[in-house]
């Protein structure tokens, strides 16, 4: 399986965007606005929260926080000995994560069993701003500059009325640290381990009476476990802000560079030889993609006002040297969302309605050895919601969205204007302190890409159906933050599935809109704080995805594994702590095995462990990812005929130090 290109024109040297910033800088300390008065709580006085929360798209009112949402703490991350975001949710937010076919560790996620387009089935976002790819690649979590994080929240099921295409899985929200007036730290860290791992990252804030700088850089090397399977990495981030009691502005800018090896899929006859070889020792690829946003939030009264505009731009190449292809494919893409909220407080009720807009452009241009190609997508989308509290222990909530959007392509010789409809409709009541019921019932929807689009068997000019999933899911939470368990029952039916058929186009694969299908199942997630020093986690996911018509009716889908069990154990001590995990992973069905004749991958179980010792604004540790040095895979892409290909084995041992200094 080759590695899938993201497409654009030619994107902004990195230079010209360093520039931007230096100039950001410069206007930020011309601009020095008069320091506020201490705020005062609950009214417009109140100063403007620097959390973004997934219920809302607004800073969080605390009678409208989203309900049963998994939190990662940027202490649970430093603990576990994380260093990208990526990992962070397959670690600790138990989301099932597959081998990626390339360098860097952008595993591709899938929050409720849709397989190989298990990322394209969920919305990730930075603080606000989506960063989910519209080329049918995964989300560059790795590029965000773990030291930046503040926590990261996960709302899982259909969420397109607020975030559109793609949340029938759910939204991941990255929110990152920001300074607070007044103050300044700083870390410094470095990396070395086997494998080949070396890494250095760096982050420093600053902030003032109403001005806030931060800036992060990282660099690491790895060779991986696999031949020609190296990865480089090299990232930089920076935000100025100026705030005051009612509103906030800033400007932020990400750099993203890499360049990796891509070590192809095996034969099973290949991976039980040596499951580290490599039988194209010289792919590789690369990409730059770079990011400039600006937001605000401004308070009127009983109005809040907020908005992102971003703009990003990406080059990714590859080389296949094996198949002597190449390929350089370049995207632009803008956002831009301005949204309206209002509070109103009324005796024992609350409310809160919200009323936004979301505008994209995304556009694209290919140059490939293999032939040329371009494509365009534009949306516009309008959403309603409205959320009432009563009595401080029941809440409802009901929104509409509708999006109309135009995909063309001059290479693909199409051009159609469409449009699409999400609703849902949620409640919640707490019956005692300690449990709260919740469920929940809606449509979303989710739009081919334009990478999609380019390869189907369908007749010239025609395009793939929008994905429409109508959703239910009931659940509740029992216990509060020492103790806490949280149940889940989900179903997703869904039409026209958005794919990648093997079995399509005469064999040959194409991406496809399958027969209706479903996904349903159970989740659970438990915490327990055994005591001052000692914490359990733990996450459990029962997932029956299947068709549901066709064919292939109440066959299995592929490549979506029935459990998942991940745990861990935190321990801390004065100086001392400790964290390991275990993650076991069901069998599953090959890629290709649509009819359910093939036998199914293995079930694999992993250990995790980190030990650190903390001397004065020191750190050391120790840390160990596969500590059994289990031989498996996530990935098989074939079993023509019994003979099983297009193996991609994970990880084996890996072993770091790490020492970090904070200031």
């Amino acid at each position: 399986m080759s590695i899938i290109v993201s497409r654009g024109r030619r994107a902004a040297p990195c230079s010209h965007l360093l520039a931007s910033v230096s100039l950001s800088l410069a206007v930020a300390a011309a601009w020095q606005l008069p320091a506020q008065a201490e705020p005062a709580a609950a009214n417009a006085d109140t100063p403007l929260s620097a959390v973004v929360v997934s219920a809302s798209r607004f800073p969080n009112d605390p009678a409208f926080a989203p309900v049963a949402t998994t939190v990662i703490t940027a202490e649970q991350i430093r603990a576990a000995g994380i260093d990208n975001a990526n990992e962070a949710l397959r670690k600790l937010g138990g989301i099932y994560g597959r081998q990626s076919s390339a360098g860097p560790n952008d595993f591709p996620l899938d929050l409720r069993g849709f397989g190989t387009n298990g990322d394209q089935n969920m919305v990730v976002l930075v603080d606000g701003v989506r960063i989910s790819e519209n080329e049918l690649s995964t989300p560059l979590l790795s590029s965000i500059p773990i030291e930046t994080i503040e926590r990261i929240e996960i709302v899982r099921g259909g969420s397109s009325v607020l975030y559109g295409s793609g949340a029938t899985g759910g939204t991941i929200q990255i929110i990152t640290r920001r300074p607070q007036a007044n103050d300044g730290h700083g870390t410094v860290l470095a990396e070395l381990g086997n494998q080949g791992q070396r890494a250095g990252r760096a982050a420093v804030s600053r902030g003032w009476d109403n001005m806030s700088i931060d800036a992060s850089y990282a660099k690491a090397h790895t060779d991986n476990w696999r031949d020609n399977a190296k990865s480089n990495q090299e990232n930089f981030s920076t935000t100025v802000q100026w705030f005051a009691s009612d509103w906030r502005f800033g400007l932020r800018a990400n750099i993203a560079r890499a360049d990796f090896g891509l070590p192809g899929s095996l034969s099973q006859a290949q991976y039980q030889a040596d499951p580290r070889q490599s039988v194209k020792p010289l792919d590789h690829g690369s990409y730059d993609n770079d990011t400039v946003t600006a937001f605000l939030e401004r308070r009127f009264g009983d109005f809040d006002v907020a908005a992102e505009l971003s703009h990003r731009e990406k080059i990714s190449r590859a080389d296949y040297v094996s198949s002597t292809s190449t390929s350089q494919a370049n995207i632009r893409m803008t956002q831009f969302s301005p949204r309206l909220r209002h509070v109103l407080q009324s005796g024992p009720w609350k409310n809160e309605w919200i009323v936004g807009t979301d505008l994209s452009e995304w556009n694209s241009v290919t140059n490939a050895s293999y032939g040329n190609s371009d494509a365009a997508q534009h949306g516009k989308a309008l959403y309603l919601r409205d959320e009432i509290e009563f009595d401080h222990n029941a809440r409802l909530a009901a929104g509409v969205r509708r999006e109309q959007f135009t995909q063309s392509s001059g290479s693909g010789g199409y051009n159609r204007t469409s449009a699409v409809n999400a609703w849902d409709l949620q409640a919640s009541y707490a019956p005692l302190p300690l449990l709260r019921a919740f469920a929940k019932t809606g449509q979303s929807y989710r739009l081919a890409t334009p990478d999609e689009n380019g390869y189907t068997a369908l007749p010239s000019g025609q395009v793939l159906k929008p994905q429409v999933s109508h959703d239910v899911e009931l659940g509740a939470t029992l216990g509060n933050d020492a103790r806490q368990l949280t149940a889940r029952w989900f179903r997703h039916r869904v039409r026209d599935e958005l794919y990648y058929d093997p079995t399509a186009n005469g064999g040959f694969g194409a991406n496809s809109n399958l027969d209706p299908t479903l996904h349903q199942g159970v989740e659970l997630e438990g915490r327990l704080r055994v005591n001052d020093n000692i914490t359990l986690n733990a996450n459990y996911q029962h997932i029956d995805a299947r068709f549901a018509d066709g064919t292939n009716n109440g066959k299995e889908l592929a490549l979506v594994p029935r459990n998942t069990l991940s745990t861990r154990i935190n321990w801390k001590s004065g100086q001392h702590s400790a964290d390991a995990g275990v993650r076991w992973v069901d069998r599953q069905r090959m890629g290709n095995d649509f009819a359910n004749t093939c036998a199914k991958m293995p079930s694999f179980t992993t250990i995790d462990a980190r030990y650190a010792v903390r001397v004065s604004a020191w750190e050391f540790a120790l840390t160990g990812t596969n500590l059994a040095d289990r031989t498996y895979y996530s990935q098989a892409y074939d079993c023509s005929g019994g003979a099983v290909s297009g193996i991609y084995p994970e990880n084996g041992r890996a072993v770091k130090f790490t020492a970090r200094y904070d200031f």
